[in-house]
């Protein structure tokens, strides 16, 4: 019976590690997504406000989950912009996959969408999800910023 008390309580003592592990590792890959996403929105933020946009082509031509996000809209909803060569344009892809610092894939997917304010102008808001690059259908972060005429041209 001494033994049986030993082996259960050893083994829940490795349980208990066992999760501590992949409690770390979940909050380190949250966190390296978190500064993937926030990386990305700074990038937006650099630039002027008339370059905030995507390519509809590449838009449009981007498979699930990117266009079952509840993010994505309709193309009357979009800020369709051409890609380099003729202003405005952007360098920007709706679909990207970046490594992170702990060396992994991830894919950042890139919205850019009129939402309409009430007793206000209409203002860009830029969503960027950050999925992992192995299941693109498990996402890691998501931030979203809105950007308005008055932040410049």
């Amino acid at each position: 019976a001494a033994m049986m008390v030993l082996m259960v309580g050893i083994l829940a003592l490795f349980a208990m590690f066992e999760s501590g592990i992949r409690t770390i590792k979940r909050a380190s890959t949250v966190t390296t997504a978190g500064a993937l996403a926030d990386r990305e929105m700074e990038n937006f933020r650099a630039i002027q406000y008339s370059s905030i946009g995507l390519p509809e082509t590449l838009v449009g031509a981007a498979a699930p989950p990117y266009s079952l996000d509840p993010a994505y809209q309709a193309a009357p909803n979009r800020f369709p912009l051409n890609a380099c060569g003729t202003a405005p344009c952007t360098t920007k892809a709706p679909v990207q996959t970046l490594t992170g610092a702990d060396g992994k894939s991830y894919r950042v997917d890139t919205y850019v969408t009129r939402q309409t304010v009430a007793a206000g102008r209409a203002v860009k808001l830029v969503t960027i999800v950050v999925r992992d690059g192995a299941d693109p259908n498990k996402v890691w972060a998501r931030t979203a910023s809105s950007f308005d005429a008055s932040t410049g041209e």
